[in-house]
């Protein structure tokens, strides 16, 4: 490898602290800064998933039609801040200029290749450290009401199978004998196998904060307020506690990297998906495996700390206050799905995914400007951080991955 370098990596989400561990397993000086505690953002309140079969955007053939539908449907899974409407038009066009097949096959293709060994890469970032009890392998269930149900979802089945992802249904009077917490109106199940999920998402990030920090590496909280290039290159970091000097950096920090990409003379088109979660305590049951309620299109996870209910999509601003109207949609869906359910106390939580127009995250090199991108992960953050955090990691310390990392070309949008 490269001499050992003074990196800064800023964001401590999953592909912050991802890079920054990495990285200081390549044997680079490494610190981390957030201007909050590690993992205090989608990082936490995500749905657990290491979602290995989530290489399908959201961006497919007909998104224009069924979107306009959507909107107009109270309980359909998407919903609008209008007032953030005008602001969102050039990106919604270039979102919709990939959603036909040859765009969805690139898209899927690229995220395959991010996504494809996530279990694999957890375990791998937590192997011989505490943070290994975190990581659950799994199945995956998608329910549906009826086989035809399934059936109408065919076009995302087709590109799973065609990636290697195969599927089981289970139908019938064998829903229940697989799930009986399930409503009996669901009577078909599509089972896709070796997965996995994390069993508390606050809690593995700041046990990998300590990770991090047990093998030499340092977390500081701070604020990342611009760049100082010196020749065109890295050379401090500023930052609401003082100057940081470094020889590169690695920008992780989600919808928050947008302006700091400014400070660079990049303009992203990276806007906010919002996602919601209803985190029950305490619950009655819960599922025996992560599971998608196809009918409310939300995830119903088993974590140690309870049921978490999370999913939808909201277009709009960082406003932090949770929305009713997604908040009531996972929480109609819930009662449906699992009729029999009690729990003490539901926590409500909202967050923000960083999203490009065409659904693949920013890796890599920034110019020649020794600042590396790893954001944008939209809804696959959890799942491909550790991945995104080791191929960071090889590049800034010579060693090129021997993949085509072209899809994910941070000066992608620049062209």
């Amino acid at each position: 490898m490269s001499a050992p370098l003074n990196i800064v990596v800023i964001g401590a989400g999953i592909c912050g602290l991802s890079s920054a561990i990495w990285l200081r397993r390549a044997g680079h000086e490494v610190t981390l800064i957030d201007k909050d505690a590690p993992g205090a953002g989608a990082s936490y309140g995500n749905a657990g998933l290491l979602a290995q079969w989530g290489i399908v955007p959201i961006n497919t053939p007909g998104l224009g039609r069924n979107g306009l539908k959507y909107l107009a449907d109270r309980d359909a899974p998407l919903f609008m801040q209008w007032r953030h409407f005008p602001k969102l038009i050039p990106w919604l066009l270039k979102l919709l200029s990939h959603a036909n097949d040859d765009g969805v096959r690139h898209m899927s293709s690229a995220l395959h290749t991010l996504l494809g060994d996530s279990l694999a890469q957890h375990q791998a970032l937590t192997r011989g450290t505490d943070a290994a009890r975190f990581v659950a392998p799994s199945d995956f269930i998608y329910t549906y009401e009826s086989r035809a149900a399934f059936d109408a979802d065919k076009y995302t089945w087709t590109i799973r199978q065609e990636a290697g992802y195969g599927v089981e249904l289970i139908e019938g009077a064998a829903v229940q004998e697989v799930e009986p917490i399930l409503n009996p109106e669901v009577t078909c199940l599509a089972l896709t196998k070796g997965h996995g999920h994390i069993l508390d998402p606050g809690g593995y990030m700041q046990a990998l904060a300590d990770v991090l920090q047990a093998e030499g590496g340092h977390y500081r909280q701070a604020e990342a307020r611009d760049f100082i290039l010196k020749d065109g290159r890295i050379s401090s970091i500023v930052t609401s506690q003082g100057n940081l000097p470094c020889d590169a950096a690695v920008l992780t920090a989600g919808i928050w990297s947008k302006p700091l990409m400014h400070k660079l003379g990049l303009a992203v088109p990276l806007e906010v998906e919002r996602g919601h979660h209803l985190h029950f305590r305490n619950p009655s049951d819960m599922p025996r495996t992560p599971m998608m309620i196809a009918k409310g299109k939300f995830v119903a996870t088993p974590m140690s700390t309870g049921l978490r209910c999370a999913g939808t999509v909201e277009l709009g601003g960082l406003d932090s206050t949770p929305s009713r109207a997604p908040l009531a949609l996972i929480e109609k869906f819930t009662k449906w799905a699992f009729p029999d359910l009690t729990y003490e106390a539901a926590e409500e939580w909202v967050g923000f995914r960083p999203s490009t127009p065409d659904s693949l995250p920013l890796i890599g090199e920034i110019g020649a400007t020794g600042v590396h991108a790893a954001f944008g992960h939209q809804h696959i953050g959890l799942t491909g951080g550790p991945k995104t955090g080791r191929w960071v990691a090889d590049m800034i310390s010579g060693k090129r991955p021997n993949l085509d990392l072209a899809p994910f070309d941070a000066g992608r949008f620049a062209r």
